[in-house]
């Protein structure tokens, strides 16, 4: 088994409703579903711990590749494998890429924001809300550039759109899930929406997961990203 608890890296377990729990790390006490195996919690403050310095490595970047500016990111010593730091990092990747692109923004304005909202999507809401928040990452980021609020028309629902389109191309590959397979599906949905909705050309590579061995839940060929798609027959 790869890591996953944080404390004893044994696997973790998601129950069927929320129960009081104690942080082992900071002991602070919340709601939640997830625990390991042992019965560890470590809530997503101290599982994301750091994560502020993405607005650092991100002003350092001049890519227009949103998977090489998020690649740099996920090498970061606050990201694991799964988390709620993805959340924050898809918004990231993107918001740099169509700066660098010719996007006209604030940039760290943009990140500070993005960081504000992207916390506030807790792990396991794509299991638990049936909306995965890589994929709500990428709309937080269309709402971020074209200044959607609730009242607004146009930038309102093209958020949505945004959102809905990066949801549906993670549910067609399904579950169990993958932050990294999830990220990279929401990053190149949003990359063709930004160019189809505002004229913004970022790059769109194609991606093969190097991280496969560190997920225990890897589906292997199903992944559209899988090295194992991407060997020659003789391999």
């Amino acid at each position: 088994m790869n890591e996953e608890c944080l404390i004893c890296h044994a696997p973790l377990e998601y129950l069927p409703s929320d129960v009081l729990m104690e942080c082992a790390l900071c002991h602070r006490k919340e709601l939640s579903k997830t625990r390991c195996i042992h019965g560890h919690y470590v809530c997503n403050a101290c599982h994301t711990s750091g994560m502020d310095a993405m607005i650092c490595q991100c002003l350092q970047e001049t890519s227009r590749n949103p998977i090489e500016i998020l690649e740099h990111l996920m090498a970061l010593p606050f990201c694991h494998m799964h988390g709620p730091e993805h959340h924050v990092l898809v918004g990231a990747a993107l918001l740099t890429a169509y700066a660098r692109a010719g996007g006209e923004i604030a940039l760290e304005q943009a990140l500070t924001e993005m960081l504000s909202r992207g916390k506030n999507v807790p792990g396991g809401a794509c299991g638990f809300w049936g909306a995965c928040g890589a994929g709500i990452s990428s709309g937080m980021f269309i709402s971020i550039i074209s200044g959607s609020t609730p009242l607004t028309v146009e930038p309102f629902a093209l958020s949505h759109r945004m959102t809905a389109r990066s949801l549906n191309a993670i549910a067609e590959v399904g579950g169990p899930r993958c932050c990294k397979r999830d990220s990279y599906l929401s990053i190149l949905s949003a990359v063709d929406f930004v160019r189809e909705h505002f004229g913004i050309e970022m790059e769109k590579p194609e991606v093969i997961c190097s991280h496969s061995k560190e997920n225990n839940q890897c589906i292997g060929k199903r992944c559209p990203f899988s090295i194992l798609n991407h060997a020659s027959p003789n391999e």
